[in-house]
């Protein structure tokens, strides 16, 4: 589980993150959405170790992953992958190979 506890953040002078605190679930997917200059970037850097927080807390399992993209380019890059595979599933000659193909997508 991805923690964060009591993280305050100052960039500049500016308050960015004030005592934000959040549980993640492992594996879990989470979006980020708000105004621009709300923090979300700032937050990615907190928990990449890029930036260091001014109070507070990260605790972050090994093996945690953080994705930058857009919405529309990440439904995109899944549509590919699933026209590929359905292409796959028509036209196979050998469902073995098939079968290993879909446990890895």
């Amino acid at each position: 589980m991805l923690t964060l506890d009591g993280i305050t953040l100052r960039l500049g002078g500016h308050l960015i993150l004030d005592c934000a605190s959040a549980a993640l679930p492992a594996k879990g997917r989470v979006g980020l959405v708000g105004r621009n200059g709300a923090g979300k970037s700032s937050l990615l850097k907190l928990i990449a170790g890029i930036y260091e927080a001014d109070d507070g807390s990260i605790d972050t399992p090994s093996g945690t992953r953080i994705g930058e993209g857009t919405p529309l380019e990440t439904v995109l890059a899944a549509a590919g992958k699933r026209s590929r595979l359905l292409d796959e599933v028509e036209y196979a000659t050998e469902p073995h190979r098939m079968a290993k193909s879909t446990r890895r997508a």
